[in-house]
């Protein structure tokens, strides 16, 4: 007994004395286990939903500008020139432009017994047959607009649109501003422009045949070169309105998606933070435990005393109780933050990523904490003189 404890009897000592309480060695390691779970699925949850957007921006492109009206100093409303499109075309590295313009009052409803006041948060506007090219959009059904039917009453429903509207198929008819239009086509929901899902779009000719509609736009989407969208970005106002380039808004609708992202990072910070508070309750949960165990053992802890065991030794089996305690804890946790991030990601369609730095990380964090709740009651049970822990056995 006076020489070194070697790692095994350590490690056999310290499970004897856990599994002699085995309820409370359950409990302790719940708490544990809780807190790791919380950082691991945290930042698994984070990462999958990551990796999501970064491949989600890789399908739709980062190449997508938009063009649209600004103020003036006066806070005025500006307008489009009509020839912006064309003059927009021209600029070295743009490939596509389309153009929309919104149709004001207009309003789509599915019958015209419908209050023309219950808009349901459509809109109606008018559309350039290369929408859907330029916007890499998709048909859920039907076809889009063309020269064609962009001259008379059809219409293209987004995917929002024809859901509140109740419209599953092409060939249904809808009611716009006084007169009927045939559903030609529905489109897949376009997440860099949720403007056009929830939108009902006509032609340009038949905008200005049926409701009287101008033909300068409100809005343009642009399609530049990957290596070209920061140079075309800055030339494009001064393009649009040589004169008064402040007055034209240029974005980039990705933007949105990436700032999304950031969010994402500020929440998980917090619920990194919820994780670490029910990590240390965990801990705390340890100590307790710990140090009632102190207390229940005196009379263990005196006979080894007095059978040669050192300071040493004592303090050695109740840290490693501690440590084996929290490890349990620590693994457990560590896979139950993998197997929320796994089903949660299937869930959502995106690919389950868990850091291994948040695995390495969670365990190391249970045994740190471990270490510290197992210290206070390891110093104060080798302090015990075998005498007085025998006399109050």
């Amino acid at each position: 007994m006076r020489g070194g404890l070697l790692l095994g009897d350590v490690l056999r000592v310290a499970a004897s004395g856990l599994r002699s309480r085995r309820v409370r060695t359950l409990l302790s390691a719940l708490g544990i286990a809780i807190g790791i779970a919380s950082l691991v699925g945290v930042l698994g949850l984070s990462a999958s939903s990551r990796e999501g957007l970064v491949r989600q921006l890789d399908a739709l492109g980062t190449d997508l500008l938009t063009v649209g009206p600004g103020q003036t100093l006066g806070g005025e409303d500006t307008t489009l020139p009509l020839s912006a499109p064309k003059t927009i075309a021209r600029v070295a590295g743009v490939g596509r432009v389309a153009t929309v313009r919104s149709l004001g009052d207009a309003t789509v409803r599915r019958s015209d017994k419908i209050d023309p006041d219950e808009t349901g948060g459509l809109s109606v506007q008018a559309a350039d047959p290369t929408l859907l090219a330029t916007m890499h959009g998709r048909m859920l059904r039907g076809r889009f607009l063309n020269a064609a039917s962009g001259r008379g009453p059809s219409v293209v429903l987004g995917a929002v649109a024809a859901e509140r509207l109740g419209v599953d198929r092409p060939g249904r008819q809808v009611y716009i501003a006084g007169r009927w239009y045939a559903v030609v086509g529905i489109m897949a929901a376009l997440p860099l422009a949720p403007d056009l899902d929830r939108s009902a779009l006509i032609g340009y000719d038949a905008a200005a045949r049926y409701l009287g509609s101008e033909r300068s736009a409100t809005l343009i989407y642009v399609r530049a070169a990957p290596d070209a969208v920061e140079r075309v970005s800055t030339l494009l106002s001064s393009t649009v309105d040589p004169a008064n380039p402040e007055e034209v808004d240029v974005s980039r609708p990705s933007d949105a998606l990436a700032a999304r992202a950031a969010a994402d990072d500020a929440f998980t910070g917090l619920f990194l933070g919820l994780g670490a508070v029910a990590l240390l309750v965990g801990g705390i949960g340890i100590a307790n435990t710990m140090v009632i165990s102190v207390l229940e053992r005196r009379s263990e802890i005196g006979l080894r005393r007095a059978l040669g065991a050192t300071r040493g030794h004592v303090r050695i089996q109740f840290l490693g109780e501690s440590l084996l305690l929290s490890g349990l804890g620590g693994l457990s946790g560590v896979a139950l933050g993998a197997v929320v991030t796994t089903v949660y990601a299937d869930q959502r369609g995106w690919q389950a990523v868990v850091p291994p730095e948040a695995l390495a990380g969670g365990l190391g964090a249970a045994l740190v904490i471990g270490a510290a709740a197992g210290l206070y009651p390891a110093v104060r049970a080798a302090r015990l003189s075998p005498v007085d822990a025998l006399r109050s056995a």
